[in-house]
Formats: structure tokens, sequence, C-alpha cells
């Protein structure tokens, strides 16, 4: 099986060779940039599987980057943790909404760092069956891993896919956060309740060019439904 790569954007070099000091035990292949103009030249290189971003960097902070590389078409599907030593919820809120998969604050532990790492990857990995899943013409490819409306792809992250994912396959139910957080997170990861409102609404975005943000119901005081009918 092929190493998964992971890219490093911190300017602290001790931290930053910590870190791939640490995924490298893990089994990851690890390249490492020491600012965003380095990280847009290796990602130009080569793409990674993963990009773990410093929040404080020398050239523009990672959260622009983060922005930035959800802006571009060849960088928007590309699964960001960011790294930071800011442990506001209005903080983690910004760098969800930025774009970016998962939050992890400042210290925090090799095991942990790598078991985030891993839940990110495996919501982004490519679903093996072949199945086609369509619902009023928003057509989700579990076989390629991709959401279509005709032939144009709505650009989602691998958290929204797997949302998205959900909802289809169990339309018309409400669903509380928590059991969101269960079901497309995974019960051995803590994520924040507020977390799912960051995603429904990033998910709603790339929804909303094509007509479907609609789908994506709030039912209040209870949580969240996929229908094609009105609220």
């Amino acid at each position: 099986m092929t190493a998964k790569q992971v890219l490093i954007v911190e300017d602290e070099r001790p931290i930053r060779e910590m870190i791939a000091f640490g995924l490298k035990r893990a089994g990851f292949e690890v390249r490492e940039a020491e600012d965003c103009r380095s990280a847009r030249a290796a990602l130009v290189d080569k793409r990674p599987d993963l990009v773990l971003i410093d929040w404080m960097l020398p050239d523009m902070s990672g959260l622009e980057l983060a922005r930035a590389l959800k802006r571009d078409r060849d960088t928007r599907e590309l699964a960001i943790i960011m790294l930071t030593a800011r442990a506001e919820e209005s903080d983690k809120v910004a760098g969800l909404e930025g774009g970016a998969d998962d939050y992890i604050t400042k210290p925090f532990s090799p095991r942990e760092l790598v078991a985030r790492i891993n839940a990110v990857l495996r919501r982004a990995a490519p679903h093996n069956g072949e199945e086609r899943i369509e619902f009023e013409g928003l057509a989700l490819d579990q076989a390629s891993h991709r959401v279509l409306v005709g032939d144009k792809t709505v650009p989602l992250g691998p958290t929204e896919y797997r949302m998205l994912e959900f909802f289809m396959t169990h339309p018309e139910r409400v669903y509380k956060r928590d059991q969101l957080l269960d079901r497309v997170w995974g019960g051995n990861v803590y994520v924040e309740e507020r977390t799912i409102d960051v995603h429904i609404r990033r998910l709603r975005k790339a929804l909303e060019e094509f007509g479907y943000d609609r789908f994506i119901q709030t039912v209040r005081g209870s949580g969240y439904r996929f229908s094609a009918r009105a609220e």
C-alpha cells in the first residue's frame, strides 16, 4: 500500500521537524514548507493527500492559505487540517469556515495528530462501491467520489461529500447534531457539535450554484434533514 503523503506548512523549524518525525514513524510520507510561498510551490510539484497548515505564517496567514486553496479549482478538494494556538470558539469556526476539515489546538500529542489525520483521510477516501445515487437531478457517484449535476461537478471537500452522501442515502429523516457527528465523523473522533453547522453552511454554499441548497433543511429545535419537499 502506498504511504499517504502529508505536507506540513509550519514556519517554526523545531515544531515542523517534531511533527514530521512523528508522522514518519506513523508511516506517512512527509514534505515540509516554511511559508505559504513554498507551500504553493510544493503543491504544484506534487499534490499531497493532506495539508497541515499553521495559522501564523510569515508571508500570509494559514487561514488565508486555506481559503485560497479552497478557491482554486485544482486544490479545492484537498484535505486540510489547521494547527494553531488559538483556542477560542470563534477562531475554530473561522478555521472551519475557511476550508479546514479539522482544527487542532496546540499543544497536541503525536497520537492525537495521527488520529485526526487518519480520520480526515478516511472521510476523503473514495468509496469502494460502484453505486450512483440520484435525487432530483443531483447525482452522487460513489465509485468516482464525485457529485454531479448534469456534466458539471459540484466542488465539495471530503467532509461535505461524506455529509451529502449520508443525507442522500437517508432522505426525509431528521437527524440531530450528535447523530450526524456519529454517522459522518464516527464515534471515536471528538468534534464539537458547532462544527456540524459550519459544514452544513459549506455544503449549502456548494449546492447553491446549482439550486440544490434548499434540499438541506434546518428543522428548528431538532436538527437537519435532506428533502426535496418544501420546508
